[in-house]
């Protein structure tokens, strides 16, 4: 059975930093690409950012490019998000899924979805 697991999140000033993790069971994790989405109220789910198997390709969405970075450890089964230079618009709940679909950023290529992890950036 595959779990995710996500975790990091919490409440944070705008400027600040936050490390989100995802934990993975159940899956060769080392042969998925992961990525992170996230889903602020009122709206729909939205692709944050991505990575290959290896962790040398990288895919992120405009609006985070240059604040955030997706990473992996395939040794630990986790992939990670570390938050910089947060914006109140950044707040949402945050979801790590895997997808053997190659490196996108299409909802519907992701097999599998954690729980998430809410995200609270204070102005």
């Amino acid at each position: 059975q595959v779990q995710l697991v996500e975790s990091g999140g919490g409440l944070v000033q705008a400027g600040g930093s936050l490390r989100l993790s995802c934990a993975a069971s159940g899956v060769t994790f080392s042969n998925y690409y992961m990525g992170w989405f996230r889903q602020a109220p009122g709206k729909e789910r939205e692709f944050v950012a991505a990575i290959s198997w290896t962790g040398v390709r990288t895919y992120y969405s405009d609006s985070v490019k240059g604040r955030f970075t997706i990473s992996r450890d395939n040794a630990k089964n986790t992939v990670f998000l570390q938050m910089n230079s947060l914006k109140p618009e950044d707040t949402a709940v945050y979801y790590c899924a895997v997808t053997r679909g190659g490196l996108g950023p299409r909802r519907s290529d992701y097999e599998y979805w954690g729980q998430g992890t809410r995200v609270d950036v204070s102005s």
